[in-house]
């Protein structure tokens, strides 16, 4: 039984993924790790029951002990509200745990042998680098009567206020509020450097600086600065390069390139394009997804959603098809930063095998449907979830 010394935050979560995490615990981490965790409970349910502190708490804790492991949580809508009886339509609960620890979003697709690319021309990974605070994920938004008008309203620490005109609507109208600061923005713009320079590629930033003239082209010469004061000498020691362009330029760039960069994006404009890349690459269930904040504090979590369609056929006791496998690379991420940080070189070589014998079933042809209907290898046999999960556990133990 392999040791842990430090236990890590486990943020448990909605549905189908709810179903997987503790298949996983159940089938390939407890019978070889002796698993510590500090256990929060994120399913919507418990998150109205607390008011949504639980995943305040989770992220807190996050911070203390430096690692985390998330499932996949609900994010809820009107009809979520409904179907669930909530007492309020909660924020994102990623978004939360994102504005506590600050700090970038990296997502890298999980390359398997047999699963090839959309796009042929696609040879290497593309990282996505997401901010993770602010933007569209702590909006403040309103609905807006006939006759009624929008400012936009700044109040100076000597209470002057500056006023900028929005809209006036004729008709019945929505408004949004949305906000970031310079030190975040800073944050972001390091740690993308460092993370280029730490893997030796190229940098990418894209935003929409020509529409949102001080919005995002604050967030362009924040990136400028920073790049020229403290990391240029080393970009050019290293032999790659940092450029800005428009994000609809940066899109006809990614399909046109071979891959091998990293592609820093504001925090929606990650979001979508980590999804966009990941499916390009095969599915939304092939990423890894690592939150680092600038204090040194890790949150591994699965980029995909909760799977709501397969847990609806689970609960009527059909067998499903699920893909585990960022859900798995989020929990051997966590164990992999643990034993790091702790010393543990018998844990991180279990996260590496673990690793190794999943992806050596998916090569072995022995895959869940999304990856059934795209692969490409001699003989293919499509399983459910659990017998997917007890694959990569009899490849493990041989």
């Amino acid at each position: 039984m392999i040791q842990m010394k430090t236990p890590l935050v486990e943020m448990d979560g909605d549905e189908m993924t709810r179903v997987l995490w503790g298949k996983i615990k159940e089938i390939l981490l407890s019978p070889y790790i002796d698993l510590k965790t500090e256990y929060f409970d994120l399913g919507l349910k418990h998150r109205d029951e607390t008011g949504d502190k639980v995943t305040e708490e989770a992220a807190r804790a996050t911070l203390r002990l430096g690692v985390a492991v998330k499932c996949a949580t609900i994010t809820p809508n009107a009809e979520r509200v409904r179907e669930y009886g909530l007492r309020e339509m909660w924020k994102s609960p990623n978004g939360t745990i994102r504005a506590i620890l600050d700090g970038t979003v990296f997502r890298a697709p999980i390359l398997a042998e047999g699963i090839h690319p959309l796009l042929p021309n696609w040879r290497k990974p593309i990282t996505i680098a997401r901010h993770a605070y602010g933007d569209m994920y702590r909006d403040v938004e309103t609905t807006v009567p006939a006759g009624g008008k929008a400012e936009l309203v700044v109040t100076g620490p000597d209470g002057a206020e500056t006023r900028r005109f929005i809209h006036a609507y004729d008709g019945a109208g929505v408004a949004l509020g949305m906000h970031n600061t310079d030190a975040s923005i800073g944050s972001f713009a390091r740690a993308c450097f460092r993370f280029a320079l730490d893997r030796r590629q190229d940098l990418w930033f894209a935003a929409k600086d020509t529409i949102s003239k001080t919005y995002d082209h604050r967030f362009k010469d924040i990136f400028a600065e920073i790049y020229a004061a403290e990391f240029d000498g080393d970009f050019r020691r290293a032999g790659i390069e940092y450029f800005y362009t428009l994000i609809d330029d940066a899109v006809a760039r990614v399909m046109r390139s071979e891959g091998g960069f990293i592609w820093a994006c504001k925090n929606y404009d990650g979001d979508v394009m980590s999804d966009m890349v990941a499916t390009a690459f095969g599915s939304l269930a092939m990423m890894t997804s690592v939150l680092v904040s600038p204090t040194g504090a890790f949150e591994y979590e699965a980029a995909h959603g909760t799977v709501q369609r397969h847990y609806y056929k689970y609960l009527r006791g059909e067998k499903t098809s699920t893909n585990s496998v960022a859900t798995l690379f989020a929990w051997t991420g966590a164990l992999r930063k643990r034993a790091e940080l702790d010393g543990l070189p018998e844990l991180e070589a279990f996260a590496g095998r673990l690793e190794q014998a999943a992806l050596g079933v998916i090569a072995a042809g022995i895959l869940t449907g999304d990856l059934a209907a795209i692969a490409r290898t001699a003989q293919k046999t499509t399983v459910d979830s659990e017998a997917f999960l007890l694959a990569v556990r009899d490849r493990l133990a041989a």
